[in-house]
């Protein structure tokens, strides 16, 4: 299942692995709730991880009666899309004692008053601890204001779920889509409060999937939608649409280097929400399971370049002290090469099957790892000294801060 796949990775990433791109330089990678954060450094490749139309007429004078609204794709209505789901796109206000506070946007979940927006929008991180806002006032399209109560929030995947109690007037739930059936160049639409522009509409398509952004934590959110679609500071938690004004994800974030919208906008999809908001309806919190390595994709050169008898696998880079992999015995990298203008750790295991399906792809082993829960005790197939052998490991739980080896 793809939620489980394109949830958040179960694996320890490196710290330049984050959201920048290759090469060095200073990127600012923009929380849309007003927020931002600046990274310098260069991105280490290979680590862990996403018109208004005219009408024509002969007769010049002759006022045009309507407009038609094209965009890349027949038959995307953005019009309509706004009309069906703009009422459940709400405004949300955070205040962090004192002075502090952010804004940001989100969605009716349903009609008993569950309302859908991003960690970073209702919590604020201060001496290492990341708390939730002293109070949350949620803002409707028709104008009333309710303070809301935090269900609870989950900084791996960056949501959080919100209850208000409706006074006397309906609420308007948006229906939830599939990520999964998601291609590239799909037209999508994306709703919000940019800049405290309340339900402003952008048109944009899905630039790419599976991406990997950062998340609240040390660990990043994979499966993430790339997306051309405007989103702006104030857009955080607010819903990316598809053609039938279903949710497929809640924007995130912005990669920039001029601190301004520059195209390449990031949305948590709907898959990782639904399985963290179950979780946060549960429990108020979420746990991920946990294998406790950072690893790099195997490809068939480098594995030709490393005399590896595989052309794919994890090729593990470092492993977490006393986690759950060093428990089992799994060897990091003890050397490094540079090959194809990436640097690689070499000398560790290569996972190439975890419970006999094979980690073909980079992002493989964060799906295969995140299908489990922790404590589940797992099969790996790993190669050593290019020999094939089994090792099983009981997984943990995600820890919120993770030692480096």
């Amino acid at each position: 299942m793809r939620g489980r796949r394109a949830a958040i990775a179960a694996l320890l990433v490196s710290a330049l692995a984050l959201l920048v791109g290759c090469g060095s330089g200073t990127s600012t990678v923009i929380f849309k709730d007003k927020t931002e954060r600046t990274e310098t450094g260069s991105t280490a490749a290979g680590g862990v991880r996403e018109t208004g139309g005219t009408r024509e007429t002969g007769e010049a004078a002759r006022p045009l009666p309507e407009v038609a609204i094209e965009t890349a794709s027949p038959g995307f209505d953005a019009a309509r899309v706004y009309q069906e789901a703009a009422p459940g796109v709400v405004t949300i206000r955070s205040i962090f004692g004192g002075a502090g506070g952010a804004e940001g946007s989100g969605f009716v979940l349903d009609s008993n008053g569950e309302i859908v927006t991003n960690a970073h929008v209702v919590t604020d991180e201060s001496g290492g601890t990341r708390k939730p806002a002293s109070e949350v006032f949620v803002e409707f399209e028709n104008r009333n204001v309710l303070e809301a109560k935090i269900v609870g929030f989950d900084p791996f995947a960056d949501v959080a779920l919100l209850k208000v109690e409706p006074e006397g007037f309906p609420l308007h739930p948006l229906q939830l889509g599939d990520d999964e059936s998601l291609v590239v160049g799909q037209p999508v639409a994306a709703i919000g409060s940019p800049f405290g522009e309340q339900r402003s509409l952008s048109v944009g398509v899905v630039s790419a999937t599976d991406r990997s952004v950062k998340s609240l934590t040390q660990f990043q959110i994979e499966g993430a939608i790339q997306t051309d679609a405007s989103i702006n500071p104030g857009n955080s938690g607010g819903p990316l649409l598809e053609a039938n004004a279903k949710v497929v994800g809640i924007n995130q974030q912005i990669e920039t280097n001029s601190g301004a919208n520059d195209g390449v906008g990031f949305a948590v999809p709907i898959s990782v929400i639904e399985h963290s908001v179950e979780q946060l309806r549960e429990n108020g919190h979420a746990e991920y399971a946990y294998i406790g390595v950072s690893t790099q994709p195997l490809y068939p050169q480098l594995a030709d370049k490393l005399g590896l008898d595989t052309e794919f696998g994890a090729l593990i880079a470092t492993v977490v002290p006393g986690g759950p992999a060093a428990k089992a015995g799994l060897r990091g990298g003890d050397g490094a090469i540079r090959f194809q203008a990436a640097e690689y750790e070499t000398g560790g295991d290569v996972i190439v099957e975890v419970e006999g399906e094979e980690v073909t792809e980079p992002e493989s082993l964060i799906r295969l790892i995140d299908e489990k829960v922790p404590g589940e005790k797992i099969k790996l197939t790993i190669l050593r000294d290019n020999k094939r052998r089994q090792v099983e490991v009981t997984l943990g739980k995600r820890p919120d801060q993770v030692e480096r080896g």
